[in-house]
């Protein structure tokens, strides 16, 4: 009986903390059902998609996707199957080139579905953007503001990649950190980099002057590379891309403050100079001959 007691009490503890984890599942399930499934049924019930957009996270709603991106998302799966061994961009470019196959009346119903989605994001944003604050739209204009200065750093570093740019000169830790980047200790690059750090410091002088000789040998290879690699942009009128750019100023030039331009008028008979301030410089002249006179 004590044996069948203690049994009894372990299946009930069991059952009951069984039935706490199914309640606290079945109560994450339901909030993620409210705030992310709901809202993505805006087919089926208008309603929940206005109740869904007002409970967001505050974030502008995404942009719809176009006709093609519709067709590559469909397509995507079964272009992946049938070519289990190649890369994501060429299964993309597979696609694109099927996408441009298709006749008009194959591309229409991805093209109306996405006139259709566009309608909807305006609708949306229109919503959006009259339940903003003024310091919530501020926020999200400096948002996009910082994402375009990112994607344009991305395009500039792409350029000069397929310009051939030669790589930066590392420093004499960078070098270090390369060679024993591999056999650190750390589970995260972060982690690594630190203990790379500490071992660095710890260093006889002796020990980084190695790393400090191949620093100043990297430093003289980047320089002749950046010095022919310029020249070479020079010739083919990249040179936006030159460090340091002089910008020279154009000869004869006029210094003007204001409206009026000061103009030194040489006498003929002694030589010597008269200042005049006119708005004009043929009126000035005639004026300054007639004093002359």
């Amino acid at each position: 009986m004590l044996i069948f007691f203690y049994y009894y009490k372990y299946i009930s503890s069991k059952m009951a903390s069984l039935i706490s984890c199914g309640a606290g599942f079945f109560a994450k399930t339901l909030g993620l059902l409210s705030s992310r499934s709901l809202a993505r049924c805006t087919c089926v019930c208008p309603a929940v998609r206005e109740v869904s957009f007002s409970t967001s996270s505050g974030g502008p709603p995404k942009r719809p996707l176009t006709g093609y991106l519709r067709y590559a998302v469909q397509q995507r799966p079964a272009v992946a199957k049938q070519y289990p061994d190649v890369r994501f961009v060429e299964i993309t470019k597979k696609i694109a080139q099927e996408w441009r196959l298709l006749s008009p009346e194959q591309k229409k119903p991805y093209q109306e579905a996405a006139l259709a989605a566009r309608q909807v994001y305006k609708e949306e944003m229109t919503k959006f953007k009259e339940q903003l604050t003024p310091a919530h739209a501020a926020a999200l204009k400096e948002e996009k503001r910082q994402k375009m200065a990112r994607r344009r750093a991305i395009r500039k570093k792409r350029e000069l990649t397929m310009l051939g740019k030669p790589k930066r000169l590392r420093s004499a830790f960078n070098i270090f950190m390369s060679e024993h980047f591999q056999e650190a200790t750390g589970e995260s690059t972060q982690a690594k980099m630190k203990n790379l750090f500490e071992d660095w410091s710890k260093l006889r002088t002796a020990q980084k002057e190695v790393y400090m000789q191949l620093a100043e040998d990297d430093k003289i290879r980047y320089k002749n590379e950046m010095k022919s690699w310029e020249e070479h942009m020079v010739e083919v009128g990249r040179e936006d891309l030159i460090r340091n750019r002089k910008k020279t100023k154009p000869k004869n030039s006029v210094k003007a403050k204001g409206n009026k331009t000061k103009i030194k008028v040489v006498s003929e008979s002694n030589g010597t100079e008269t200042p005049a301030s006119t708005p004009g410089t043929r009126e000035s002249t005639s004026r300054a001959k007639k004093t002359e006179e």
